[in-house]
């Protein structure tokens, strides 16, 4: 106990390892579904890894984000909000594809819309009677229910993990390197750079962790990020990054490294037990992910509303997140957006010289790139 409470400082981030350990499973649940996604074009993520690897490495990304405005600060924790809220909305059958309306109503009648529904309302009341752990309590009430009245079946808890020959080391740089995967480089290293940053930025605000002129802990943070995109191309996966879901974690009470490493356990434990993991169905965690979400949304109160030049930038930022369903496109809107008003408006001056790079180098991508 007093090696922890040495190493991760639980008495000074006002925690207890109960706690880290509940949000560090609460954080697993929301992200489990990455286990089954499989890896593709390799050679490019080593590429655009290394490439990660290196800016973060000389401190430009450290650079980057010391010229991020303030309004678009705000706006990331929002738009992640958002961005959260139509994965879990999509996730219960609650928000589905249309035609006609892009999306739409989905059948309030089915199981998984009702057993998210009743998660959601299980989770805010025992938020609010401050219950320990009550999004973890929501997520297993969900996956237990869903065995009885969703149709869920129990696929096991052992089996043996998968050979990673077929993809260890297969790096095909030759390829990556033509003329064609250049431009996939070139928006695989802009998409990690941003989303990534974006929602470590978005995260560690929410959880009262981004300190003004203290740099050294968020640096460590996109070291690791970086280090980790760099090793999965080499293992056989495609590109790792910071995820949203991690919020869950952030609600959940967890502030210090003892949740990062409760979930790398239960992720290294998943090697073997795979199956279980794959047992708690998607509505299950959406409830959580749209608590989550509401409560996001508190960052909007920062924003200086009369100030039209803040916050319309900061509105861009945040509702193109959801709209084109990636982070690092809601910020190229939002530097852009910031840029260009302040230079319409007079206050060109304003603009630290860090924006204008970012804007021009999401201009350039989207005009000689595409989205």
């Amino acid at each position: 106990m007093q090696l922890l409470e040495r190493v991760f400082k639980l008495t000074e981030h006002e925690t207890t390892i109960r706690t880290e350990v509940i949000a560090g499973v609460t954080t697993f649940l929301t992200m489990a579904y990455i286990i089954f996604v499989n890896p593709s074009i390799l050679g490019a993520v080593f590429i655009s890894g290394c490439l990660f690897l290196a800016v973060t490495l000389f401190g430009l990304r450290a650079l980057i984000i010391s010229g991020i405005p303030q309004s678009l600060r705000s706006a990331i924790t929002v738009g992640i909000g958002l961005f959260l809220a139509i994965i879990a909305l999509k996730s219960a059958g609650i928000v589905v594809k249309s035609d006609a309306t892009f999306v739409t109503l989905g059948d309030l009648h089915t199981a998984p819309v009702v057993l998210a529904s009743l998660g959601f309302l299980l989770i805010v009341a025992l938020d609010r009677l401050k219950v320990p752990g009550a999004i973890l309590l929501g997520i297993v009430a969900v996956t237990v229910a869903s065995f009885f009245f969703g149709g869920n079946k129990f696929a096991g808890v052992f089996d043996a993990p998968p050979s990673i020959a077929p993809t260890f080391l297969h790096l095909d740089i030759k390829a990556a390197l033509a003329g064609g995967f250049l431009n996939v480089v070139l928006v695989f290293f802009l998409v990690e750079l941003f989303d990534a940053t974006g929602t470590l930025m978005g995260v560690a605000k929410r959880a009262g962790l981004l300190v003004p002129g203290k740099m050294e802990r968020l640096n460590r943070a996109l070291l690791a990020d970086s280090v980790a995109i760099f090793a999965g191309s080499l293992l056989g996966t495609s590109s790792t990054t910071a995820y949203v879901e991690s919020a869950a974690g952030v609600q959940a009470g967890g502030r210090t490294g003892l949740t990062a490493m409760t979930v790398s356990v239960l992720f290294l434990a998943c090697l073997f037990i795979a199956p279980l993991a794959g047992s708690v169905p998607a509505y299950a965690t959406a409830p959580a992910l749209f608590f989550v979400a509401c409560l996001m949304l508190r960052e909007l109160v920062e924003l200086d509303w009369d100030e039209s030049t803040e916050v319309v930038p900061a509105a861009v930022t945040a509702l193109m997140m959801p709209f084109t369903y990636s982070i690092a496109n809601g910020l190229a809107f939002g530097f852009i957006s910031y840029a260009l008003i302040k230079l319409c408006t007079g206050k060109a001056k304003e603009v630290h010289w860090m924006t204008w790079l970012i804007a021009g180098v999401f201009l350039f991508k989207f005009i000689y790139v595409g989205g």
